[in-house]
């Protein structure tokens, strides 16, 4: 099994791809394999999430590029920015990660958040792709947690990409 310890600097030429999705992103311990099948095994530093382009470096030297797969997502619509700007505060108010684009906000697949957010007067629609998510006010390692205990078995499970190394990975 390959095993992969490191990251690589961005512009290392990879030979082996990687696709995850994003909540098995968010994980810095993992058995999984890579595009071509071989299985790998990653052990990375605890509190970073991975991103599409993202490069890892093997411990036979091997370069491996990140890719974000599709994925079941919800996108709200709307040329008012004031529209996005209330459904992205009140999905973040639930914790929810959110892929913010211009005149766009994504989130993963839900119907409840789906409906709150159709019923703040945004157009939502189910669609299928990457998703790559805001990593939070405390960049892209973290920087502080909510923690998990007295938040409920869903709170356990979903992705956290804000909590300080120590989070659900």
């Amino acid at each position: 099994m390959l095993l992969i310890e490191k990251f690589a600097a961005g512009n290392a030429p990879a030979t082996e791809t990687l696709v995850l999705p994003f909540d098995t992103r968010c994980k810095s311990r993992l058995r999984t394999a890579l595009a071509s099948g071989e299985e790998c095994g990653l052990f990375l530093e605890r509190g970073r999430v991975l991103r599409g382009g993202d490069r890892l470096l093997a411990n036979d030297g091997r370069v491996v590029e990140v890719v974000a797969s599709p994925e079941a997502l919800m996108e709200a619509v709307s040329g008012d920015p004031m529209l996005l700007t209330r459904a992205a505060y009140h999905l973040g108010n639930r914790h929810v990660a959110v892929h913010l684009l211009p005149g766009r906000v994504r989130f993963a697949a839900d119907h409840v958040l789906g409906e709150m957010v159709r019923g703040l007067g945004l157009k939502l629609a189910e669609i299928v792709a990457s998703f790559e998510p805001e990593s939070g006010a405390y960049g892209a390692h973290g920087g502080h947690g909510h923690g998990a205990d007295g938040e409920g078995e869903s709170a356990k499970s979903r992705p956290r990409i804000h909590d300080h190394f120590g989070g659900a990975n």
